[in-house]
Parts: C-alpha cells; structure tokens; sequence
C-alpha cells in the first residue's frame, strides 16, 4: 500500500516562511497531478496549491503569490514553500492527489503560525 509521509512544518512566526516535503512510498508522484491540502481547526480540507506532471499549478486564492509548489520526480517528492505565513495559514498540511485524493491519507505535518 503506498503511504504519502509529510514534513516540515512547525512554528512560525506571522511574515515567516516555512518549506514542506511530501514523499511517497511507491511510484505515485512523477505520474500523477499533486496536491497540497491543509484543514484548519474546524473546518473542512481544503486544496492550498496543486502542480501537474508538466508544471502547471492550480492554486487557493488565499495563498496566491505567497505559497509556490513544486515536484522534484527524480526524488519522488513535491515541495511546498510557504512565504509571507500568516496566522490563518495555522492547520495540518498533507499531499495527495489531485483532484481526486487516491491515497490513504498520511500523517500531515503541523503549521502554526503566531501573530
């Protein structure tokens, strides 16, 4: 069964930054569009940034020009940078396919961000 494990995250402070990685246990990465999602305390999952094999990104208005995606196949990882964090950006972040979620959810990775 392959596992998406997440990391990264942390405290931050509000106008910090942040880098997550997601890695896969099986070949799930290079061939598919990825996701970055993220649920916020109370509130549903909701997708951040996603990228396709060919680069394109697709992302929530609430993180334009601060958060960039990116995937490395050969590493079989996507990358989420985080610039500019802001308090509201607080929630566990997790990867997964896009637009269908296909994989078992992973872990996630903790983000908070102080004001």
């Amino acid at each position: 069964q392959v596992q998406l494990v997440e990391s990264g995250g942390g405290l931050a402070q509000a106008g910090g930054s942040l880098r997550l990685s997601c890695t896969a246990s099986g070949y799930i990465i290079p061939i598919n569009t990825m996701g970055w999602y993220r649920r916020a305390p109370g509130k549903q999952r909701e997708l951040v940034e996603a990228i396709t094999r060919d680069g394109i990104t697709t992302y929530a208005d609430s993180v334009k020009g601060r958060f960039t995606i990116s995937r490395d196949n050969a590493r079989n990882t996507v990358y989420l940078q985080m610039n500019s964090l802001k308090p509201e950006d607080t929630a566990v972040y997790y990867c997964n396919t896009y637009p269908t979620p296909m994989i078992s959810w992973g872990q996630g990775t903790q983000v908070t961000v102080s004001s």
